[in-house]
C-alpha cells in the first residue's frame, strides 16, 4: 500500500509542479518575452522557479495521490477485504500518517534551509531581466526612470508596433543645470546591435537645452531650441543581460530563514515604535508654548496634577497673554492636524512591512502542516467515494484546492493590511479545513457513505406496500 501511494505521489507531484510552474510563467511572461535571453538563462530561471514552487505543489500532490490511492483500494474492494479481516481504517492509515509526517518535516526543513537561497536567486534574476530591455518596461501615463539620467513619459504605447506616442524626455545626464527637454509626437526606443547603447528615434517634435556650461559674461543663461521632423538620440545603456548582486535583496523577506525573520521583525518593530514616540514627543506640550510662560512651568503643573483645570492654570495671566497662548495653541493644533496623515501613513507602511515578514515566518509552518490536512481530506474521501483513476479524484482535488486557495488568500490580505492578527489570517485555511478532514476520517472509519454533491440530502421513506413489506421482513428477521 505504501509503495503504491509513494509511486502515485511521485507522479502527481511532477504534474502539480508543472501546473503551478506554468501559472508562474504566465504571470511573469512580460519579463521573458522579447528580451533576447539565452536558453541557459531561461533554463536557470525555470529551474529556480520550480524549486521555489515545491512547497505549493506538494500539498496538492498529496491530496490528489491520497484520493487516487484510497479510491483505488475501495474500487478494487481491498479496503472491504481488510475490514472483513478485522483491520480498522485507522490501523490501515497508521503507516500513512508516519510517511506524511516525515514529508511535512522535510517540507518545513526545505522551506527553512533551501527556499531563502532559491528565492534570492529567483528574484535577483527577475529584477535583472526587467532591466535588460527598458523599452518593454516603459509604462503608459506615468514617468519611467529606469535609465540613469533620464526620465521618460509616454502617454500611449502600442505593444505590437512598439510605437510610443506623445513622448516627453527629460535628460539630466549632464547635470540638472544643463538639462535637455524633448517632446515628440511619437517615437521608438530600441537597443543597438552591440547592446551597449539605446537608440531613441523621435518623430515630429522639439527640444530645449540649457547651455550653462558655456562661459558667458552676463547672468543670463544661453539656451538652444530645436524643431525637428526626425531625430535620433544615442543613450549609453548596457542592455546585455547581467545578473545583479544578491545583496540587493538582503533587506527583503524572501531571502531570510526563520531566525533571520524573527530578528528582523523585532528590529523593525522596535524601530517603528521609537520613531512613533519620537514624533509625538515633538508635540509636548500639546497646546502651550513653555517659553511663553516664563518662570512658571506649565509642563510641571501638568505632570504633577492628574486632574487639572485650565482656568486655574491660566488665572495668573492677563488677557493679552492668554490671547497669545490660545493663538499659539491654535497654530500648534493646526500643525498637528496637518502632520497626522503623514505620521499615520508612515506608521502604516512600517507595520505593513512588519506584517509581511511575519507572514513569511508563519508560511514556513502552514505549508508543511497543509500536507497533513490534505491527506486527512484525501484519504478518507477516497475510501468513501471508492473511485480510483484520475477522473473523480481530479475534480475533488481541484475543488478542495480552490477552496483552500480562496480562504488562504482572504486570510493573507486580512493579515497583510493589519485587519486581523497575522497568525489568524495565515492559519485561517488550516482552521477551516482541518475539522473537515477530521470529520471525513470519522465518517470513513464508521463506514458511512456521504453524498458529496449534497451531503445534507436525506433518504426518502418508502410508501405503501413497500412499507408493509419492509415491516414483514423486519419481523421475520427478528424471529
Amino acid at each position: 500500500m505504501l509503495s503504491e501511494f509513494v509511486g502515485t505521489l511521485g507522479a502527481t507531484f511532477f504534474v502539480c509542479l508543472f501546473i503551478v510552474l506554468m501559472e508562474f510563467i504566465f504571470r511573469y511572461m512580460n519579463e521573458l518575452v522579447g528580451k533576447g535571453l539565452d536558453y541557459s538563462v531561461l533554463f536557470e530561471f525555470f529551474m529556480y522557479a520550480a524549486l521555489s514552487l515545491i512547497p505549493t505543489a506538494l500539498p496538492l500532490a498529496i491530496l490528489l495521490s491520497s484520493l487516487i490511492t484510497f479510491g483505488g483500494f475501495g474500487e478494487r474492494l481491498e479496503l472491504l477485504a481488510m475490514k472483513a479481516a478485522g483491520i480498522s481504517l485507522s490501523r490501515i492509515m497508521r503507516p500513512f500518517y508516519v510517511v506524511i509526517s516525515v514529508i511535512s518535516i522535510c517540507a518545513f526543513l526545505y522551506s527553512e534551509l533551501a527556499i531563502p537561497a532559491v528565492q534570492s536567486k529567483l528574484w535577483t534574476m527577475l529584477l535583472s531581466m526587467k532591466s535588460k530591455s527598458p523599452e518593454v518596461e516603459i509604462p503608459e501615463g506615468s514617468f519611467y526612470s529606469g535609465i540613469d539620467g533620464y526620465n521618460f513619459y509616454v502617454k500611449k504605447k502600442n505593444n505590437k508596433t512598439k510605437l510610443l506616442q506623445d513622448i516627453k524626455i527629460y535628460d539630466f545626464s549632464k547635470g540638472f543645470d544643463n538639462a535637455v527637454v524633448m517632446a515628440a509626437d511619437s517615437g521608438r526606443l530600441k537597443s543597438s546591435e552591440d547592446k551597449l547603447s539605446m537608440v531613441l528615434m523621435l518623430y515630429s517634435g522639439e527640444s530645449f537645452e540649457n547651455l550653462k556650461e558655456q562661459k558667458t559674461s552676463g547672468k543670463n543663461i544661453p539656451y538652444r531650441r530645436e524643431t525637428f521632423s526626425y531625430k535620433e538620440v544615442i543613450i549609453d545603456f548596457d542592455a546585455n543581460y547581467s545578473q545583479m548582486d544578491e545583496s540587493i535583496l538582503s533587506n527583503r523577506y524572501m531571502g531570510k530563514n526563520l531566525e533571520e525573520l524573527t530578528h528582523a521583525i523585532d528590529s523593525m518593530t522596535a524601530h517603528a515604535d521609537s520613531i512613533h514616540h519620537a514624533q509625538w514627543a515633538l508635540y509636548w506640550p500639546l497646546y502651550f508654548d513653555r517659553g511663553l510662560l516664563g518662570k512658571k512651568s506649565l509642563k510641571d503643573d501638568l505632570e504633577s496634577h492628574e486632574d487639572y483645570n485650565i482656568d486655574r492654570l491660566m488665572r495668573d495671566y492677563n488677557a493679552s497673554a492668554k490671547l497669545e497662548i490660545y493663538k499659539r495653541a491654535n497654530r500648534n493644533a493646526n500643525r498637528i492636524k496637518m502632520d497626522m496623515p503623514f505620521i499615520h501613513g508612515q506608521t502604516f507602511a512600517d507595520m505593513k512591512r512588519v506584517h509581511r515578514f511575519d507572514i513569511e515566518r508563519h508560511r514556513k509552518f502552514t505549508l508543511a502542516f497543509a500536507c497533513l490536512v490534505f491527506f486527512l481530506i484525501g484519504a478518507p474521501l477516497g475510501a468513501i467515494t471508492k473511485k480510483g483513476g484520475i477522473g473523480i479524484p481530479v475534480v475533488y482535488s481541484i475543488g478542495f484546492f480552490i477552496l483552500y486557495y480562496v480562504i488562504d488568500n482572504f486570510g493573507y490580505k486580512m493579515a497583510r493590511d493589519g485587519i486581523w492578527q497575522v497568525w489568524q489570517g495565515i492559519w485561517l485555511s488550516t482552521f477551516v479545513l482541518f475539522p473537515l478532514g477530521v470529520f471525513l476520517t470519522h465518517e470513513a472509519s464508521m463506514d458511512r457513505s456521504i453524498n458529496i454533491s449534497n451531503p445534507f440530502k436525506r433518504r426518502k421513506k418508502k410508501s405503501g406496500g413497500d412499507d408493509s413489506s419492509s415491516k414483514e421482513e423486519a419481523a421475520s428477521n427478528n424471529e
